[in-house]
């Protein structure tokens, strides 16, 4: 497969970042990653280099995806046996509509729960908007448990739902939010997946300060 080269932004702080490079490596692409710092300059270029202001973007054999769910289904088809979505029918519609709504949904608990793997609450209050968006996450988790057997939302192995819900489970750990047991294992199933492990390396060792922009990264 053709080098690749995907732009991301802080491992620390920017969840879609990590949703992409997450699908990325789940599909074995050979890329490279390109750094971008969030500063004015930055921001400039971002706009230049993605037309929706947002990281990941994505660039492989004259291909520009910056959307990640684009990045998934473009990777779907570039590697379709890599896994990203079930192979049965209705395990993929389901894991295509959970992740949709992870995608386009839960803006409060966006919010009020924002990445940082460096933080560690040992307990937080959560305002009441975000409430219900933590109470749906958890209902989704349960759900896609209960039906698959786990240990991953759809069973055996990660597809594309554990990468858009993993920076909720660093938010959950991060803000102490409560779990009943199967979710908490749910959470450290993805916490110590070495791929995790390997972006949280990335993560510790950026500068703790960054300008924040006017959307989610």
């Amino acid at each position: 497969m053709s080098q690749a080269a995907l732009t991301i932004s802080s491992k620390n702080y920017s969840s879609w970042s990590l949703r992409g490079w997450l699908l990325c490596r789940m599909a074995g692409l050979d890329f490279a990653e390109v750094l971008v710092e969030l500063d004015d300059e930055a921001r400039q270029e971002l706009l230049l280099l993605s037309p929706s202001v947002l990281v990941p973007r994505l660039t492989h054999d004259d291909v520009t995806v910056w959307d990640t769910l684009a990045i998934a289904e473009y990777l779907h088809e570039v590697v379709p046996d890599a896994g990203l979505w079930p192979t049965e029918r209705a395990a993929r519609a389901r894991c295509r509509s959970v992740s949709g709504e992870m995608h386009s949904g839960f803006h409060n608990l966006r919010s009020a729960l924002p990445m940082n793997l460096k933080a560690r609450h040992a307990s937080f209050k959560i305002f009441s908007g975000a409430r219900p968006d933590v109470e749906r996450v958890k209902a989704i988790w349960t759900e896609c448990l209960e039906a698959s057997g786990g240990p991953w939302l759809f069973g055996a192995a990660p597809t594309v739902a554990d990468a858009m819900y993993a920076p909720v489970c660093t938010r959950f750990r991060t803000y102490a939010v409560e779990l009943e047991p199967r979710l908490a294992a749910y959470v450290e199933a993805v916490l110590s997946w070495p791929l995790m492990g390997e972006w949280t390396e990335g993560a510790l060792v950026e500068p703790d300060e960054i300008v924040e922009l006017e959307v989610e990264f």
